[in-house]
């Protein structure tokens, strides 16, 4: 692969020419409106970010420092962003833009996608705020940072009079010697933040459709660039109606920011291979910067980014002035998550060490030989060739390799070792669902099928012939605008499908596919699309033949996302004889009045007192609640090692020694009943959750009934 050939004028634009394959006006106002808006999300939440963890490092997370300080960083990276698209002085203009001409209308169309998506996202938003999983887990962290702007998070082990019979760890919240420690990376609880800071719980739940919109946005301006903005919004349109981007974004999952982080910086880089001087280093800076915070944001981040790094070796190979700012941003982006991990949340690092080891281990490979690899070519005279054999067996590997996962159910079934109680999860869902019972299975064999129950598999197929075509051009070196993109995607792609790492019940495990996955195939099935209507058009194909294949084309892409997410299907019965029917989670609330049941329940306790949550008939509220008590009732909390009312009487004992009110929390009132006090009901949740499939696509939720009751005891 190369950075320095030209794109050839045959097939789709490279970055810097119009659809029709010419330079663009330097006066294309839809164009540049593209090219700046589709960067803004990326630009706005990387300031932030990059203000956001040296303040929570020296506890200053404030809403007062950050606002002060993060306003001017994102006033600065955007205006270096607006002017290094539009051109600076004749000495340093940016040069070609990136997008090519644009029509109005395709601008508008990526625009209303986003903004129609938000607007749903918002209707049926979610109010996952009690730790069942991990969208409840980002939103108490991001609580804790809200309101006190520091890590860790203190035990108050003195408003239990030191008691020894008690547990400070819960789901997701690790109890490390004194303290507590959130379980995730801090980038999206640093941005959740910003939404409790403006209205609470219920605005910070809002962050999460925004998040959706703005990966949306992000996505239409990359495929604008690499395929052509008149295609722009028929992709975002696909991903809009993928499920799993609507189920990410309608609870605080933290997919969606990082799609914008990873996404923005492929933006950022195609930019800046487009432009000339001191904005194509500009670019190119921020590019790494991006894609290095997505680390920052989201653990399985730093895999997705690992060829970044063979990447910059190619720009230093080239000697392309965009190579050290490309690597500086790189580094400062992708340090601030090893910051993160190592410095805030290391026993996430830690439990995830069977993963993390293994991507350290490769990183230190991938660099080394990046760097022998730069030095060796670059001592070399005579330009690298690359004989025809090698480019047509590296441009056949996509075949090879979804043939392969294809196949995989047929010959593999994936096993792993885990805990007792990942164990027992696998198997009721297996026995909900009337399937053998095999705790140890993952379903990973069939992550294939996954794509396809969500994007259909004309994408899928019309992506890896994409991926076919553009590997050839990358090899010949006609391509360079792809070169970092198609790398990064056919590495996420492989890498997510054959290992996901995660439970495997749908929806839950469809956010793997969300930053990376889904939006290159979507990408790279309409690059196809488009391949083959240039190739008609070449072969002098009238227009209602090339209209009729991007219309089937454009049906393919868009019918099976829809079926899937909305649940459509056809039943017998209506005017007709037959009436369609949608029963899918897109039409679909789930977690809701959350909010104001943990208000209720935080409105009932005294402020002076230590909450005990006591085990009851193997329930989990203590794990659910203690740091929801802790974070928005802001009161102490922790989990009784034992039920006997002897060890409980002495750390009620210990709590009155401290001078404090015991509130004893249990899901059962009985068991409440030997402490005395007046016990009553503060919470009686009914809602209802998503649900759990295996082997199908999922279109059920279910229902979350959840109790809880108190009783408070006298100093």
């Amino acid at each position: 692969m190369s950075l320095g050939a030209q794109t050839k004028a045959s097939g789709p634009p490279a970055a810097g020419m119009s659809d029709e394959g010419h330079s663009p006006d330097e006066g294309n106002r839809a164009g540049l409106l593209l090219a700046r808006l589709s960067l803004l999300p990326t630009v706005m939440f990387t300031g932030w970010l990059l203000l956001g963890l040296p303040l929570l490092l020296a506890g200053l997370f404030t809403p007062v420092v950050m606002l002060v300080l993060s306003i001017p960083v994102m006033a600065v990276l955007g205006y270096l962003a607006w002017r290094a698209l539009g051109g600076w002085t004749a000495s340093q203009r940016a040069g070609r833009l990136a997008v090519g001409s644009a029509p109005w209308w395709s601008v508008i169309g990526v625009i209303a996608v986003a903004v129609a998506f938000g607007a749903d996202q918002l209707i049926f938003h979610s109010q996952f705020i009690i730790i069942i999983r991990d969208p409840a887990s980002y939103m108490q962290f991001g609580q804790w940072l809200a309101r006190h702007g520091s890590l860790p998070i203190p035990q108050d082990n003195a408003a239990f009079g030191f008691s020894h019979g008690l547990s400070f760890q819960s789901a997701a919240y690790y109890e490390v010697g004194r303290t507590v420690v959130p379980q995730f990376m801090a980038g999206l609880p640093m941005v959740l933040a910003l939404g409790y800071w403006i209205g609470g719980a219920g605005t910070a739940v809002l962050i999460a459709p925004i998040l959706g919109a703005c990966a949306l946005l992000t996505f239409g301006g990359l495929v604008a660039r690499l395929v052509g903005p008149r295609w722009a919004p028929l992709a975002t349109l696909a991903l809009a109606l993928a499920l799993p981007l609507q189920f990410t974004s309608r609870s605080t999952y933290s997919e969606p920011l990082a799609a914008v982080l990873f996404l923005g910086g492929l933006c950022l880089m195609i930019d800046s291979l487009a432009a000339d001087g001191a904005a194509a280093r500009i670019l190119a800076a921020m590019a790494g910067l991006a894609l290095g915070l997505t680390f920052l944001v989201r653990l399985d981040g730093a895999s997705d980014i690992l060829p970044v790094i063979p990447y910059c070796g190619l720009l230093v190979i080239a000697s392309r002035p965009r190579a050290l700012p490309m690597i500086v941003g790189f580094v400062v982006g992708s340090g601030y998550g090893l910051l993160d991990g190592v410095l805030l949340t290391w026993p996430y690092l830690k439990q995830n060490m069977s993963s993390v080891a293994p991507l350290a281990k490769i990183v230190l490979i991938v660099t080394a030989l990046t760097v022998i690899g730069a030095i060796v070519l670059q001592m070399r005279r005579a330009p690298l060739r690359i004989p025809p054999w090698l480019t047509y067996a590296v441009a056949v590997l996509p075949v090879v390799i979804m043939a392969g996962f294809l196949a995989r159910p047929y010959f593999q079934v994936t096993r792993i070792k885990s805990k007792a109680s990942f164990q027992a999860t696998i198997a009721a869902f297996q026995l909900s669902e009337n399937q053998p019972i095999d705790p140890s299975r993952q379903y990973y064999e069939i992550s294939l099928h996954w794509v396809f129950w969500y994007i259909g598999i004309p994408a899928v197929v019309l992506g890896t012939a994409g991926a076919v075509v553009l590997t050839y051009r990358c090899m010949r070196r006609s391509t360079p605008a792809w070169t970092l993109p198609l790398l990064v995607f056919s590495w996420a792609i492989v890498s997510t499908l054959y290992r996901p790492a995660i439970t495997p019940d749908q929806p839950w495990a469809s956010r793997r596919l969300v930053p990376v996955v889904l939006p290159g195939f979507i990408l790279l099935a309409v690059w196809a699309v488009r391949w083959v209507t240039d190739w008609l058009r070449v072969h002098r194909a009238g227009i209602a033949v090339r209209g009729a294949v991007v219309g089937v084309c454009a049906v393919a892409l868009v019918v099976p996302a829809t079926v899937t997410t909305f649940g459509l299907s056809l039943h017998t019965g209506g005017p007709g004889g037959v009436r369609l029917t949608a029963d899918g989670f897109g039409l679909k609330t789930t977690y809701a009045g959350e909010i104001a049941a943990v208000n209720g329940m935080c409105a009932a306790m005294p402020r002076d007192g230590s909450v005990v949550f006591l085990p009851s008939g193997g329930s989990r509220i203590g794990t659910q609640l203690a740091e929801v008590v802790r974070g928005m009732c802001g009161l102490p909390a922790a989990i009784s090692k034992s039920a006997q009312p002897q060890r409980v009487q002495e750390v009620i004992r210990d709590i009155r020694r401290a001078g404090r009110r015991p509130v004893l929390l249990a899901a059962d009132g009985r068991a409440l009943a030997p402490y005395g006090g007046s016990v009553r009901n503060v919470m009686a949740l009914h809602t209802r959750r998503d649900g759990q499939s295996l082997t199908v696509a999922p279109t059920q939720t279910e229902p979350l009934n959840l109790a809880v009751w108190m009783t408070v005891l006298p100093r």
